[in-house]
C-alpha cells in the first residue's frame, strides 16, 4: 500500500469532491483482512518498544462528521496495544470552566506522555469547525476585537505552531481525516436508529448536523488545505470503506514507528548482574 496517495501535501488546495469516499482499486476484503491483521501485530511490537523506551510519544487526531467510523476504527485498531501505552480522549463542546481559557487550554490534559500513542477523537480542530459553522464565537466570552475575519487563518496558524512545537519536543503528530458520502451516512445512520441494540450510538444531531453538510464540506477542505503540514500531515481516508480505512491508519502508524526506530531498554553492568543472580535464584527454587 502506498499511503502517500492519501496524504495532504503542505500547501495542497484542498477540495473533498476530489477525494474519493470509497477506493476502487481495493484489494479483495480477505486480502484486506489478512493485511490488517498482519499490520496490526507490526504495530503492537512497535509500540511496545515505544512505549518501553519512553523517549517520544505519538499525538493521533480524528475528525470526521458523524458515522464516519472514528470509534470503531479506535476499537478494532488502538484496542490491541498495551493499555499503558495508550490514551484516548474526546473532546466535545467546551465546558464552561474551559470557555474561561484559550481554546487550546483544555487540549494539554488529552496529550500523550513519553511512550505513549494519544489519540483524540475529535480534537483542538473542533474549534475551527463547528463554531464556524454555527457561528458561534459570538456567544464565548472573547474580546469583539479577535471575532474578525481574520480569526481562522489566525487559529490555523496558532494550531500549526503548536503542532510544531509539540513535534520538536518529540511528540510527533499525524492527523486523519475520514472522507465519508452522504450516501453512506444515510445508511450509517439509518442502521442505528432502526436497531434497538444500535439506538444508543445515536443523537438527533447527527441527523440535524446533515443539513449544514455543504458547510461542513467547504470548512473541513479549508482546514486541511491550511493545517497540513510536512511536520504534522493530515490523511484523508476513503471512509465509505471502513476496513480498508483502517488498513491505511494501521500503516501510517507502522511507517510512523519505523521512523522513530524505538529501542527496547538493555540491562547492563551491575544490574545485569544482578539479573543473572536472581535468575539463578528462581531457577534453583524452581527445581
Amino acid at each position: 500500500m502506498d499511503t502517500q496517495r492519501y496524504k495532504v501535501k503542505a500547501g495542497e488546495k484542498v477540495d473533498l469532491s476530489d477525494w474519493p469516499t470509497q477506493e476502487d482499486n481495493r484489494m479483495e476484503p480477505g486480502q484486506i483482512e489478512q493485511q490488517l491483521k498482519e499490520t496490526i501485530e507490526e504495530l503492537k511490537t512497535w509500540h511496545i518498544r515505544l512505549h518501553a523506551e519512553e523517549e517520544k510519544g505519538i499525538v493521533v487526531a480524528l475528525q470526521a462528521m458523524d458515522a464516519a467510523g472514528k470509534d470503531e476504527a479506535i476499537t478494532y485498531l488502538f484496542s490491541n496495544l498495551t493499555a499503558q501505552g495508550l490514551k484516548v480522549t474526546t473532546l466535545g463542546k467546551p465546558t464552561e470552566e474551559e470557555l474561561k481559557h484559550d481554546y487550546l487550554w483544555r487540549l494539554h490534559d488529552a496529550l500523550p506522555e513519553r511512550g505513549q500513542i494519544g489519540i483524540l477523537n475529535r480534537s483542538h480542530y473542533e474549534e475551527v469547525i463547528a463554531p464556524r459553522v454555527h457561528d458561534l464565537l459570538e456567544e464565548e466570552p472573547l474580546p469583539d476585537q479577535l471575532i474578525d475575519g481574520e480569526v481562522w487563518n489566525r487559529r490555523y496558524r496558532q494550531i500549526n505552531e503548536f503542532e510544531r512545537y509539540m513535534v520538536e519536543n518529540g511528540f510527533p503528530f499525524v492527523k486523519f481525516f475520514f472522507n465519508l458520502s452522504k450516501e453512506v451516512q444515510t445508511s450509517r445512520l439509518l442502521e442505528r436508529m432502526k436497531n434497538p441494540e444500535k439506538n444508543w450510538e445515536f443523537s438527533f444531531s447527527d441527523v440535524e448536523e446533515r443539513e449544514h453538510w455543504e458547510d461542513y464540506q467547504e470548512i473541513f477542505g479549508d482546514m486541511l488545505t491550511h493545517t497540513s503540514t510536512d511536520y504534522a500531515p493530515w490523511y484523508i481516508l476513503p471512509a465509505d470503506d471502513e476496513m480498508y480505512s483502517r488498513l491505511i491508519i494501521a500503516r501510517v502508524m507502522v511507517e510512523m514507528l519505523e521512523e522513530i526506530n524505538p529501542e527496547l531498554p538493555e540491562i547492563s553492568g551491575e544490574q545485569r548482574g544482578k539479573l543473572d543472580h536472581y535468575i539463578d535464584k528462581l531457577e534453583k527454587e524452581a527445581k
